[in-house]
């Protein structure tokens, strides 16, 4: 006999459905249902549920809910709702969202090192101008951030020919990687990079961390690529940096406020790209596969999968 497993999305989120059935493709042995098809019994036997976004007055529906299993990689918004709850969080960890976004960090690199935001205004203004190239060997790609996400973007990186530096909070050694920590490793590593990518956590720590002290510790004429959370990032002191022209171009795909409303600075400055978060999309196919396997596991062993860390907030 199946058992009823809620599905818990962000009122209105258009993907519920297709996640749901995504879900119920990869565990038949659940009946994968939206968690407003619950009758009163089976709320009270939940203990685990899936979670894209939800509403927290859903969970509190949940009264003996034990844990839920977010399909994003990213959680710091669940975390912050449950703050001061036993409900333990489970965050996506897929192996293709490691790929896909180290397939964004190169690309996006790769438009920043040929130089294209600068063709692209020259041809606006009708002008024929090349530039001299300079080799991926020469530059140095820094990558804020060394966990999945950051190693997979390493390899990436490095099989382009490109130099990388990487930064973490606490020591770590990657082949190939001139890996920096804590607060001195970090100046070190800003005053060598060319172009930065950002892949942090937001976490107290990460908010407003690339501020104007930051921004201006990186070398005349560096690019920034932000493909983690827009509160990491001060906005004037970014625009402030622009426009000095300190730094060449920023390639955004996150921001505080998400859509970007149409009055933002962002979307007619000339020295910025601007991405509907769109960097490393999740997969709901490998992704419900996981999470699938994760919720057989515990039917089978009583056994939480790996569970975030409220205080650290990833």
């Amino acid at each position: 006999m199946s058992r009823v497993l809620p599905l818990v999305c962000a009122p209105g989120y258009p993907f519920a459905e297709a996640w749901r059935a995504a879900l119920q493709a990869a565990m038949p042995e659940e009946r994968v249902v939206p968690i407003e098809a619950l009758d009163a019994e089976e709320r009270l036997n939940c203990e685990v549920a899936i979670v894209a976004n939800p509403d927290p007055r859903d969970l509190q529906a949940l009264p003996h809910l034990k844990w839920v299993h977010s399909v994003w990689a990213g959680v710091e918004r669940l975390v912050e709702d449950l703050q001061g709850s036993p409900v333990e969080i489970v965050r996506l960890v897929d192996p293709q969202l490691a790929d896909t976004m180290a397939e964004a960090v190169l690309a996006w690199t790769l438009y920043l090192h040929r130089g294209m935001p600068r063709y692209a205004r020259q041809q606006a203004a009708g002008q024929w101008l090349a530039h001299d190239y300079v080799p991926p060997q020469r530059k140095t790609v820094a990558l804020l951030g060394l966990g999945e996400l950051g190693l997979a973007s390493a390899a990436r990186l490095r099989a382009a020919g490109f130099q990388v530096s990487g930064w973490s909070r606490s020591p770590k050694a990657v082949p190939g990687v001139q890996c920096f920590f804590g607060e001195g490793g970090l100046s070190t590593l800003l005053a060598g990079a060319d172009i930065l990518v950002c892949l942090l956590p937001l976490t107290p720590e990460t908010q407003g961390m690339l501020d104007a002290g930051a921004l201006g510790q990186l070398r005349k004429g560096a690019s920034l690529i932000n493909f983690a959370r827009g509160a990491i990032v001060d906005d004037e002191a970014l625009r402030a940096a622009l426009d000095a022209q300190h730094l060449e171009h920023a390639v955004l795909d996150v921001f505080r406020q998400e859509p970007l409303p149409a009055a933002q600075w962002q979307w007619q400055h000339p020295r910025v790209t601007v991405l509907p978060h769109i960097s490393a999309p999740t997969d709901r196919g490998t992704a419900s596969a996981i999470v699938a396997a994760n919720i057989r596991r515990y039917r089978q062993s009583g056994a939480t999968p790996a569970t975030v860390d409220k205080q650290r907030r990833y």
